[in-house]
């Protein structure tokens, strides 16, 4: 099991957060502000929160913005992984993965399934990485949303996390960028 290794400092990440939805706005999006305030009291800062619609260009839009934002460690979506014709947040950020992430997939449906049953396969939940920039993919609920970052993303995001996180690799996720320029 993880454990914290207390003597390690926090090393607070710059987290973006984007909500693919067609109908919401900030005042009333439940799933980004629960992302939002969970990152902060966990010690993150918010490097960005937008809305955008379910459309793939102007998803990858932003997404293409955050990744190239050395001020942006992380992107959170929230919304557009289900089956339905508008969502499309998965076809529209998987292919700037460089390295996918298939164990946060699985994760994620293990813990959404000891509560939700076998409803968790409505979802396609993804992650990965892009330009040295981690990228999580969760479902529009705000049920969803706090399952995704107390179960998983609170601990991956925090250098005190042991035996491994995502912070402690971050130097090193562009080797391949570097070694193909020298």
């Amino acid at each position: 099991m993880a454990s914290k290794d207390q003597p390690k400092q926090f090393i607070p990440l710059n987290i973006a957060i984007l909500t693919v939805s067609d109908t919401r706005s900030l005042e009333d999006d439940k799933s980004g502000a629960t992302l939002a305030e969970r990152a902060m009291a966990a010690g993150h800062n918010l490097a960005a929160r937008e809305i955008v619609t379910d459309d793939v260009e102007a998803i990858r839009a932003i997404i293409r913005r955050w990744i190239a934002d050395d001020g942006v460690d992380a992107i959170i979506t929230t919304g557009g992984t289900g089956f339905t014709g508008r969502d499309v947040t998965p076809e529209a950020i998987e292919p700037l993965f460089e390295k996918r992430m298939d164990g946060f997939s699985i994760a994620f449906h293990m813990m959404s399934y000891g509560k939700i049953g076998t409803s968790t396969i409505q979802s396609r939940a993804t992650a990965g990485v892009a330009g040295a920039t981690y990228i999580f993919c969760l479902p529009g609920s705000p049920g969803a949303c706090r399952d995704g970052w107390d179960g998983i993303l609170a601990a991956q995001l925090d250098y005190r996390t042991r035996p491994c996180n995502f912070v402690e690799i971050m130097p090193r996720l562009d080797e391949h960028l570097r070694r193909s320029k020298s």
